[in-house]
């Protein structure tokens, strides 16, 4: 079993679930079955096993909308792919909002490495769309309205993620979708 990748799962179930603050350090070590020594082994403080957390959902969640969107063509169809993705995910038993719009809910702006990575996930969420939107762009004339017509879909889906989590439903996610095929 590899100790660093256990605990790195179960920091995963718990900071999702419970949120980062109402998370101990001896809850995970009991849920991941070490030792606190061998925990610091892996991870210097609760804090980098944050980061570390954020990375492996931020990697996560960009290959999973990459991969809904791989499966259509044209840039409507890629966008509505991403949109029925979380649609889908609001509904299942394990959704509990936006890994990285929950952190950052509960730590300080201040904390450049956390915000680091959140901000590196939301850029790397707003690329996929202009990268999508691109796609089907007639020429360079277009880049500018491109861009910010990939913004406001992208506004659409992370207020949708977060709605969805509110109400315990995927209606946020479809009213959004809706928004977005009008925006386009």
């Amino acid at each position: 079993m590899d100790t660093k990748k256990n605990i790195l799962d179960s920091a995963f179930k718990l900071f999702y679930h419970q949120g980062y603050n109402a998370t101990g350090i001896n809850q995970i070590i009991d849920e991941a079955g070490v030792s606190k020594p061998s925990l610091y082994q892996h991870f210097k403080s609760k804090e980098d096993l944050l980061i570390k957390y954020l990375e492996a959902a931020f990697n996560q969640t960009i290959y999973n909308f990459r991969f809904a969107a791989s499966k259509k063509s044209g840039a409507k169809e890629k966008i509505s792919a991403v949109f029925e993705y979380l649609a889908e995910y609001a509904n299942s038993k394990e959704f509990n909002g936006c890994q990285f719009l929950n952190i950052a809910g509960e730590i300080p702006v201040e904390n450049n490495g956390v915000y680091d990575v959140i901000r590196q996930q939301k850029n790397e969420t707003r690329a996929l769309f202009r990268e999508i939107l691109k796609s089907d762009s007639p020429g360079e004339d277009e880049i500018q309205r491109t861009e910010s017509l990939a913004d406001s879909i992208y506004l659409l889906f992370d207020g949708a993620t977060m709605a969805c989590k509110i109400f315990g439903s995927s209606w946020p996610a479809i009213e959004a979708h809706k928004s977005a095929l009008k925006l386009l």
